[in-house]
């Protein structure tokens, strides 16, 4: 296990004097997102720094055109990947790229929220992994029609800092964190998770069983790009199948799987097997709908896992 070092409590926090500003993309325009973080990197004196974005093998012709300028800023690089790697994989091969000690993970289609956003990073040196969390926007007329929008909204409180340090390892997720190099290369993401969704649930996990504690500060991204309300679902469609797959090495690190093992020994499934069968399709055509309902969300996700798992045999 890699030493955690304890700082003096008469010393001040160790800056960081270098940085690899990593960013995996996949149809999605970062141009504009690699400008802000080149601007504020650039702002800090002494900073050596590279920003690093991989295209996982993107279909959108149109995408991988508008963000090719990003080979014009200093200091930038933009990776045309010919094959998609999935999500783990992609995370890996940038920390291999990477030239730095400190290695600033941003998803491509988050967006700043703070002109010190890669300052607050850099005073944490003392730090082998830190997640910075994201906030939605406020709620509009418009965004409560988008299913993505509705479910990360109810979720935002869930995402504030104090609430985040109390379970450092269960709540992390990958849109925005930093992690040392050398720890990242010790403990890479598990490249069988191809697919949507909770590779970095299991890399929590893994971090954890390490005894590499994660650190969490209040340094948000802003998330606003919601795909259509068809394309969530079949997303969230996508991680449950993955949740399925990898159920035994996630037991603990999801809410939704201890709900399923729960009603599965008080002998509920036949119940919630039923349902499904009868509802499941109603409820998906509402979720498709303008009007989302997260109750009729969490029903169907329960239905639809519970059915997976047992063809799993669990």
């Amino acid at each position: 296990m890699i030493e955690q070092p304890i700082p003096s409590q008469h010393q001040p926090a160790k800056r960081i004097g270098e940085l690899s500003i990593l960013l995996p993309s996949y149809n999605n325009e970062c141009y504009s997102l690699v400008k802000k973080l080149h601007r504020q990197a650039s702002g800090v004196d002494g900073l050596r720094f590279e920003i690093i974005v991989a295209d996982d093998g993107s279909s959108d012709l149109q995408m991988i055109k508008a963000n090719r300028p990003i080979n014009d800023l200093p200091g930038c690089s933009y990776v045309e990947r010919p094959r998609n790697v999935g999500r783990a994989g992609i995370r890996n091969f940038l920390a291999r790229s990477a030239r730095h000690a400190y290695l600033l993970f941003i998803d491509s289609d988050m967006n700043l929220c703070s002109d010190d956003f890669v300052g607050k990073y850099l005073a944490c040196g003392d730090s082998q992994v830190v997640y910075g969390a994201y906030i939605v926007l406020p709620p509009s007329v418009g965004l409560l029609r988008n299913l993505r929008y509705v479910y990360e909204s109810e979720g935002q409180s869930g995402r504030a800092c104090e609430v985040r340090r109390r379970n450092p390892h269960h709540d992390f997720h990958t849109s925005n964190f930093l992690i040392r190099r050398e720890v990242m290369l010790a403990y890479p993401f598990d490249e069988r998770f191809r697919h949507y969704g909770y590779e970095d649930v299991f890399f929590g996990r893994m971090l954890q069983d390490a005894g590499i504690p994660i650190d969490h500060i209040d340094n948000p991204t802003l998330f606003d790009r919601y795909e259509t309300n068809a394309d969530f679902l079949a997303k969230t469609e996508e991680a449950l199948q993955t949740l399925a797959q990898f159920s035994g090495e996630l037991q603990g690190y999801s809410r939704l799987l201890s709900t399923v093992s729960f009603l599965r020994r008080r002998h509920l499934g036949t119940f919630v097997t039923l349902a499904h069968r009868l509802l499941g399709g109603y409820f998906r055509r509402r979720l498709v709908r303008n009007v989302p309902s997260m109750t009729v969300f969490k029903c169907y996700k329960l239905g639809f896992l519970y059915r997976l798992m047992l063809q799993t045999g669990f």
